[in-house]
């Protein structure tokens, strides 16, 4: 893949349509987006992929102005893919749209370099919206995840401090975190993550040792307990 620091999208005339290329690993899901896009007068869909290397492949081929990707792909993961397209393609601005909760994930895909992040269950007004900003070189999230940047930068209570240690763990091994704290069995997780019973069971091991924990039931506690904190 090429790299380089030039605007990805090019130069375009003030009416041109922007291009957006949406990565998301369910093809109803691209296809809504699809049409909810071309909808508009000033927004395209110039590409699809619906995994991480079909998508850096068509960020270097199609030159898109924005890329929209959800988090949970097959194979990867959609945060270590907007930190593999920063560094790659620095001005091409990313806006995650994704199921999970922007609680627990927001601040991390801003961290990997994304400039928004919006959740699959708002309007298709606020997607449109958070397009826009982005496209025109804004960052976007709600207005809730504002806040709660602002105040960790302020001050850090004892549930940012507990939460601290979860920083260690991957992208992936959060995700697997999140679903143990909402109950999820280890075959559920492999099916929603797409991913095998065997790997899903190597990063319940890699949280355990990351967390210095010593058993399931300790895991499960710890996750239910975050969970609950984080979504405060």
């Amino acid at each position: 893949m090429k790299s380089g620091g030039r605007r990805v999208g090019g130069s375009r005339s003030a009416t041109a349509r922007r291009r957006v290329l949406i990565v998301d690993d369910h093809p109803i899901v691209r296809a809504g987006l699809t049409h909810l896009i071309r909808g508009e007068p000033d927004l395209d869909v110039c590409g699809e992929a619906d995994n991480a290397s079909d998508a850096q492949q068509s960020v270097a081929e199609k030159r898109p102005d924005l890329v929209l990707l959800d988090i949970s792909l097959q194979g990867a993961n959609g945060i270590e893919l907007t930190k593999t397209i920063a560094v790659h393609f620095p001005e091409l601005p990313i806006l995650v749209l994704s199921m999970h909760d922007e609680h627990l994930y927001a601040e991390r895909a801003l961290r990997a370099g994304a400039r928004g992040y919006v959740m699959k269950q708002e309007a298709t007004g606020t997607l449109l919206r958070a397009i826009r900003k982005v496209l025109d070189g804004g960052l976007f999230v709600s207005d809730g995840i504002a806040t709660r940047m602002l105040k960790t930068y302020v001050s850090e209570g004892s549930a940012e401090r507990s939460r601290r240690g979860v920083e260690s763990l991957s992208d992936r091994e959060l995700e697997v975190f999140e679903l143990i704290g909402r109950g999820v069995p280890t075959r559920e997780i492999a099916r929603r993550l797409r991913l095998s019973v065997k790997t899903v069971e190597t990063y319940r091991t890699h949280i355990k040792n990351k967390l210095n924990i010593s058993n399931a039931a300790e895991l499960v506690q710890r996750a239910v307990r975050w969970l609950a904190e984080a979504e405060n």
